[in-house]
């Protein structure tokens, strides 16, 4: 069975972040997105795709900077809410009924209730005819220690940080589960130098 090459998205599970920004009347934008991944380990930046006509991007552009929220599952809700198309002057923070979550390097607040945020300043937009790749530099990352170790892992059981897989009318929120295998990445090495 062969799919056409737009529907990627089917096959291809993907994380859901919240990005917080704030726009030019100082009111709170919060948009789920799904077109965001790190940049190269052990790289600060992270890359995310947009639409030209989001607010997202125009406060991004405007502030220089913004926060990738992770949410958990419990949260799917929520992320339903703040995807719709309201005008900019309406706050999704508001709409959600979420509180902010303070920053320590960066003015934008993040969204209360995540497991992680990622305070992120503008480095560069690589701009394309229907979209823009916005690259970020982590400034800043906060977790919820209670879904964490000391060496910073995620207890992602626990955490059930919120994914999904699209459809053709729709998508299924989904999260990472345990395939039973865990593996060191000495393994990858074909020299043992470990």
């Amino acid at each position: 069975m062969n799919l056409p090459n737009h529907k990627r998205e089917q096959v291809l599970p993907q994380p859901v972040v919240l990005i917080s920004t704030v726009g030019k009347n100082g009111i709170s934008n919060v948009a789920p997105w799904s077109n965001i991944t790190p940049i190269l380990r052990p790289l600060d930046e992270i890359v995310l795709a947009s639409w030209l006509k989001r607010d997202t991007l125009d406060n991004i552009r405007l502030n220089q900077e913004f926060v990738v929220n992770i949410p958990p599952v419990s949260m799917s809700e929520e992320v339903m809410i703040c995807s719709k198309n309201y005008p900019a002057e309406v706050s999704e923070l508001e709409k959600a009924n979420l509180q902010t979550h303070l920053s320590q390097k960066i003015k934008t607040p993040g969204v209360e209730g995540c497991l992680a945020w990622l305070e992120c300043k503008l480095v560069e937009e690589i701009s394309r005819k229907n979209y823009s790749l916005i690259i970020g530099k982590v400034v800043n990352l906060e977790v919820n220690g209670q879904f964490f170790n000391e060496a910073g892992e995620m207890d992602y059981e626990r955490a059930q940080p919120l994914s999904i897989i699209l459809g053709d009318k729709g998508m299924w929120f989904t999260r990472p589960v345990s395939a039973g295998r865990y593996a060191e990445y000495k393994e990858m090495s074909l020299i043992n130098k470990f």
